[in-house]
């Protein structure tokens, strides 16, 4: 008679990987030199969630959630005017930025980029 404990498959305990560790294989992830999958199989790393849990903690390089899209919306137009105020959440973003950058530049550069408004231009 076979013992019905016998086919029970016996879960390993989850793994605690030092910070140390974490951040050496985020920085070979994002080096290019590997993929997550290759990088499981040489460290032995169990899990899906981990890597890139790990990649948006310790990675130097921002990344989107894979899950953002989620659901349709039942109304249509409720749906386009929620992605259009994200594409317009995004452009303020990218605008924000474009302004820092003109800033620093202005600063290093000792130049002027930005004209003031009301300001004639010369005619040559």
């Amino acid at each position: 008679m076979s013992n019905k404990k016998e086919n029970v498959k016996k879960s390993n305990p989850p793994q605690i990987y030092s910070e140390a560790f974490k951040r050496q294989v985020v920085k070979e992830l994002e080096s290019g030199l590997n993929t997550i999958a290759g990088l499981k199989r040489k460290y032995g790393i169990a899990g899906n969630s981990c890597l890139p849990r790990w990649r948006k903690q310790f990675g130097k390089l921002t990344y989107k959630d894979q899950n953002v899209i989620g659901r349709p919306m039942k109304d249509p137009t409720k749906q386009k005017i929620k992605e259009l105020e994200e594409q317009l959440r995004q452009k303020e973003l990218e605008l924000d930025a474009y302004r820092k950058f003109i800033n620093i530049a202005e600063k290093e550069l000792h130049i002027k980029i930005v004209k003031k408004s009301g300001t004639k231009q010369s005619k040559r």
